[in-house]
C-alpha cells in the first residue's frame, strides 16, 4: 500500500472530521476492487493551446478524497486536492488557473503548453484511510509552422561546390522528411543526412541536381510541407560545336558559322581566323568568300563566373569552280566576261559560281 505524505492526510483528515455526512460514507463502505487505477490521456496527443484529459479509471468507491501531483508526490508539486463529501477542490502551489478536477477524479488541462508534458500522479484516499496510487503521461507538442529551406549556397558551381540545405526552423520532437524531384531520396554516396535529418548534404553537385528539392516536418499533432527550393548550379562551358559541318565552300559562296556550347550562365563567345581576332558574337558571317578565307576557324567560349574557357577549331577550304572541257583533260574553262554574264542569265543553276562575276 503506498505511503502518502503527511500534508496530504492531513488535508483530507481536516476535511473529514468537518464533513456531516462523514457516518454515512463510512456505512455505504464495500470491500476493494480488485480492478488496478489507471490513467489514460485523452487525446493520447495533445497540441499546444488544445484541451487535454486524464482520465481515471476503475476509481475505487468510498473515497475521502484525492490530489493531483505533476511528477511525483511533493507539496511544491500539488496541482489540487478534492474531497468527496464536500465536493471542495484546494489548489495547489503549481495550478496555474487552467486546470479542473472532476467529481470522478479525472483532471482536464485548459490551453495546454510543451512545459505541462510529463507524468502526473493521482493518489486516492478511502474512508478506512487505505490507499492507492496511479500515475499517467502527457505528452504535448507544436502545432508546427510551415518550414522553409535555406542553403549555403544557391548558385553552386559543378563539380566544385558542396551544398547544405538546412530545413528551418529547428523543433524539438519533430521528424524531419526530404524529397527531391518529389520523389523520396535516393541511395546515393553523394547525399549525407545529418543525425536528426535536419540538415542534407550535396557533397558533389551536378547540372543535373537543381531540384525540386522540399522538406517536411511532422510531430504526432500537426505535418507541414516547405515550398520547392531549387538550385541554380553553374556549369561550363561544354566543348564548343561549330555549324554547320560543311568544311568546303566554293568561291563567292556566303560563309556562315553558328558557335554552340552548354553554359550557365551563358558563355561569351570570341573568333580567330588564322590566329587573327576577329567580332566577339557567337555568330560568324563572311559575305563572297575567296581563297584567302581558307584556313583555320576557331571559336573561343569563356563562363566568367566558373572562370573555364574552351575552343574548338574547324578548317575552310575555298576553291573554285572546275568545269570538263572539250578534250575531257579537265582543265579549267575559259570564259569572257560577257560569256559569263550570259550564262549567269540563261544558267543560274547550273552554273551558280557565276553569280560572283560582275
Amino acid at each position: 500500500m503506498p505511503r502518502f505524505p503527511k500534508f496530504f492526510v492531513d488535508e483530507l483528515t481536516v476535511f473529514i472530521r468537518s464533513s456531516p455526512n462523514i457516518s454515512s460514507l463510512i456505512s455505504f463502505w464495500n470491500l476493494p476492487t480488485t480492478a488496478q487505477l489507471t490513467i489514460e490521456s485523452v487525446p493520447t496527443d495533445a497540441a499546444e493551446g488544445k484541451e487535454v484529459l486524464l482520465v481515471v479509471h476503475n476509481l475505487p468507491g468510498n473515497l475521502l478524497g484525492y490530489g493531483w501531483f505533476k511528477g511525483e508526490i511533493d507539496s511544491n508539486q500539488q496541482i489540487a486536492s478534492y474531497v468527496i463529501d464536500t465536493q471542495e477542490m484546494t489548489p495547489g502551489p503549481v495550478n496555474n488557473g487552467q486546470e479542473i478536477i472532476f467529481p470522478n477524479g479525472s483532471l482536464l488541462f485548459q490551453n495546454v503548453t510543451q512545459e505541462d508534458t510529463g507524468y502526473y500522479t493521482l493518489p486516492v484516499i478511502k474512508i478506512n484511510f487505505q490507499s492507492e496510487l496511479g500515475t499517467g503521461q502527457l505528452h504535448v507538442y507544436p502545432e508546427l509552422t510551415k518550414p522553409n529551406i535555406t542553403c549555403n549556397s544557391s548558385n553552386p558551381v559543378e563539380h566544385r561546390d558542396p551544398i547544405v540545405l538546412t530545413c528551418e526552423p529547428e523543433t524539438q520532437n519533430t521528424t524531419y522528411l526530404w524529397s527531391i524531384n518529389n520523389q523520396s531520396l535516393p541511395d546515393s554516396a553523394w547525399l549525407k543526412l545529418s543525425p536528426d535529418n535536419r540538415t542534407l548534404t550535396l557533397l558533389h553537385v551536378t547540372r543535373n541536381d537543381t531540384g525540386p528539392y522540399e522538406c517536411e516536418t511532422w510531430n504526432p499533432v500537426s505535418a507541414r510541407r516547405s515550398d520547392p527550393f531549387y538550385l541554380n548550379v553553374l556549369y561550363g562551358p561544354d566543348a564548343p560545336t561549330i555549324s554547320p559541318s560543311d568544311s568546303y565552300y566554293q568561291q563567292g559562296a556566303n560563309l556562315s558559322l553558328s558557335c554552340h556550347a552548354a553554359s550557365n550562365p551563358p558563355a561569351r563567345y570570341s573568333w580567330l581566323i588564322n590566329g587573327r581576332p576577329q567580332q566577339s558574337t557567337q555568330e560568324l558571317f563572311i559575305p563572297n568568300i575567296s581563297a584567302n578565307d581558307s584556313g583555320s576557324y576557331t571559336c573561343l567560349v569563356h563562363n566568367s563566373v566558373t572562370g573555364l574557357n574552351r575552343t574548338t577549331v574547324k578548317t575552310i577550304t575555298v576553291s573554285g569552280k572546275w568545269l570538263p572541257g572539250p578534250s575531257t583533260t579537265g582543265s579549267e574553262v575559259e570564259m569572257s566576261g560577257f560569256q559569263k554574264r550570259a550564262c549567269r542569265k540563261l544558267f543560274p543553276i547550273l552554273f551558280p559560281w557565276t553569280q560572283a562575276i560582275p
